[in-house]
């Protein structure tokens, strides 16, 4: 028989039993659909945090004060509960590993901060010039600060734009003075949109001045909480992360690791739990959703044994005027198949409707790729073709004489 009749035969067989067909083709619509879902969900999350990974900055490594190393015995803290970092330690790292491009030394502390007759508490962050370059952050509007600025602590600063929307909502904030601790500064600029970082936080809200200024006229500090450094390449992050952890226990005459008294920590690295973490729960869920699949597939393999038994005499018939073994079974594996493609197929319309509604409803990221589609239609098809080969080789298998007699 050609591949053509026999797909129209089987269609045929599928009409004729509409209903029947559509409750056996649920339980693979639903698991198609739940498969794509679940993949768009995982691939979503995957790109959620890259481009979080992406707004942190470029090639970033951060150097905190503090380990999260323990020792046998002893107490550690973690990063930033101790003050061992120095503005020498940063000058060492810049001219001493060959695979930094840019370095600033960083401070942090909240302030409240006052325009006119507007208030808000946020963070101020100190850096140097190069830290919106190496964080990747580009002006909204305005200009950075300067070598100079930082070398003499000059009072001026940067807004980002939830700080600046709050003491300005109806004016341009460049030139303005607000007061950070009752201390004046000048707006230079203010940082374009970076909406929330990997951790939930909102990125803009938060004050960047020249670190001088904030380490000693804010918050009094006589050393530096961390070093954010920027490898010359994506390629150089992890090579200039190991360079650098060897040149600071150098310098803090370290030597066994788990007495560091600082943390290098890449952003990938920071990353990379909670794509672990995404990995882990789109793989529980994509179980789940399998399990869909293995229940339509049975299904199937019900509905087409069924089948069998109904047609007995129409089998017979069909051997009796010539039809073949190959016949009998390609016929019958062609109706499972048919019926595990059509409901992929209604299965893969209802998971990109459903994908979309993730993310408009709830506000999840989700990303339908190609490879989803193709890969829940294949599993489909394969579940059409393991469930319907058993009922298709039984009914090859029966002696047309009986299939004549029965009843």
């Amino acid at each position: 028989m050609k591949i053509r009749n026999v797909l129209r035969i089987a269609l045929i067989a599928i009409r004729r039993n509409a209903v029947r067909s559509a409750l056996t083709m649920l339980g693979v619509i639903i698991g198609v659909a739940s498969v794509i879902a679940m993949i768009s969900l995982g691939s979503g999350a995957r790109a959620a945090i890259d481009e979080q990974v992406q707004a942190q900055g470029t090639n970033v490594i951060y150097v905190s004060a503090g380990s999260f190393g323990r020792a046998p015995g002893t107490a550690r803290g973690g990063a930033g509960s101790v003050t061992t970092l120095t503005l020498e330690d940063a000058q060492a790292i810049k001219n001493e590993v060959p695979l930094v491009a840019r370095i600033t030394p960083m401070v942090r502390g909240r302030a409240q901060v006052v325009a006119g007759n507007q208030n808000w508490n946020t963070s101020v962050e100190g850096g140097n010039e190069d830290y919106i370059v190496i964080r990747n952050w580009p002006l909204a509007s305005g200009d950075d600060f300067t070598a100079r600025d930082v070398l003499v602590a000059e009072k001026v600063c940067l807004l980002g734009q939830t700080v600046s929307k709050t003491l300005f909502p109806d004016s341009e904030p460049v030139g303005q003075i607000v007061r950070v601790k009752n201390l004046p500064f000048r707006v230079l600029g203010v940082l374009a949109a970076k909406g929330q970082n990997q951790w939930g936080q909102d990125q803009d809200d938060l004050i960047i001045a020249p670190y001088t200024t904030v380490q000693k006229k804010l918050l009094g500090l006589a050393y530096i909480q961390q070093i954010v450094i920027s490898a010359t390449s994506s390629d150089n992050v992890e090579p200039a992360a190991v360079d650098i952890t060897r040149l600071m226990r150098q310098r803090h005459k370290i030597q066994d690791p788990t007495d560091d008294d600082f943390t290098v920590r890449t952003v990938a690295e920071m990353a990379a739990t909670r794509v672990q973490m995404a990995d882990t729960m789109t793989m529980l869920l994509m179980s789940v959703a399998s399990v869909s699949l293995l229940v339509g597939g049975i299904g199937i393999m019900n509905i087409m044994l069924v089948s069998v038994t109904e047609r007995t005499r129409e089998i017979g018939l069909r051997m009796a005027v010539g039809a073949r073994t190959r016949d009998i079974l390609r016929q019958f594996l062609a109706e499972a198949v048919s019926l595990s493609v059509v409901g992929g197929a209604i299965g893969v319309v209802l998971g990109l409707t459903v994908s979309r509604l993730l993310t408009s409803g709830l506000g999840w990221p989700t990303l339908i790729t190609p490879e989803s589609i193709v890969i829940a239609f294949a599993f489909a098809g394969a579940v059409g073709v393991f469930f319907g080969f058993y009922p298709a080789r039984k009914a090859a298998e029966l002696d047309p004489i009986e299939a004549l007699r029965y009843e």
